[in-house]
């Protein structure tokens, strides 16, 4: 007989990131591997027919529905900072949830979480003020909302501190630094290309809440949520690579809030 899980960790992927006639990813394919979706929200990627048709995907594989909001740079995919003060940032999150709110109401479905994207999480990692008004607006909209930061930020702090719960994350093919931040992805090898590597690093995390920075130094964390990159010509059998190394650990896969996890 199988031993009891030991563990129980959250997957959670970016989709819903196609917009118009471009395409990117196989959302369908992760969808079938994944526990969480961070659904854009037309900001950085997705458009109205994405965001509908990428919420009834998940419904159909019963995965948790999260809005993926970003900076407003369809052009820079997201990724590049912008001087938004803290009232700007509550609003933009602010709406953002909402427009997928009313694709998951449709769908007969509810919103699960909120995960900041690209240099708008990065910048609420660091800022605190930034984090402050990303976790109001998520309880505002709506308290029961997790909110997904980097693990060790200043989101997560955010969150726990007006009470809403939070999910630390932890990525599995990105290279950290010695204070805990992501390496910039415009810096040379900041993504981890080979999947033995970056399978190894997510083991670490989810069993030993440890990873090694770049500079050698051992970074303590705790993951709530590792992410897999759906953009990746191997993200799909990368991510099947993922699950059945935790599965094969005894790790359970399952979203925060099945979990009660950081509540």
């Amino acid at each position: 007989m199988k031993s009891p899980m030991a563990k129980t960790i959250d997957i959670n992927s970016d989709l819903g990131e196609s917009f118009g006639a471009w395409r990117m990813g196989d959302d369908a394919a992760l969808l079938a591997i994944v526990s969480s979706a961070n659904i854009a929200c037309g900001f950085h990627g997705g458009d109205p027919d994405i965001m509908r048709g990428t919420v009834a995907l998940a419904v159909q594989h019963d995965v948790a529905i999260g809005a993926h909001v970003s900076l407003p740079d369809l052009q820079g995919f997201g990724r590049r900072e912008m001087a938004v003060t803290p009232n700007e940032a509550y609003a933009l999150t602010l709406y953002q949830i909402g427009a997928l709110h009313g694709f998951a109401q449709a769908a007969g479905t509810r919103l699960r979480h909120v995960k900041p994207h690209g240099a708008l999480y990065n910048m609420a990692a660091r800022d605190a003020a930034l984090a402050s008004a990303i976790a109001c607006a998520v309880r505002d909209f709506d308290p029961s909302l997790r909110l997904f930061g980097l693990a060790n930020s200043a989101l997560i702090d955010a969150g726990i501190a007006i009470g809403i719960p939070v999910a630390a994350e932890a990525f599995a093919d990105r290279r950290y630094r010695a204070d805990g931040s992501l390496q910039p992805r415009r810096e040379p090898d900041a993504v981890i290309q080979e999947s033995d590597e970056a399978i190894a690093q997510a083991m670490a995390m989810a069993r030993e809440g440890q990873v090694c920075a770049v500079d050698g130094s051992v970074i303590t964390l705790q993951a709530d949520t590792l992410c897999v990159h759906g953009d990746g010509s191997h993200a799909v059998a990368f991510a099947r690579q993922l699950r059945a190394a935790l599965e094969a650990a005894d790790i359970g896969i399952a979203p925060p809030h099945a979990t009660g996890k950081r509540a």
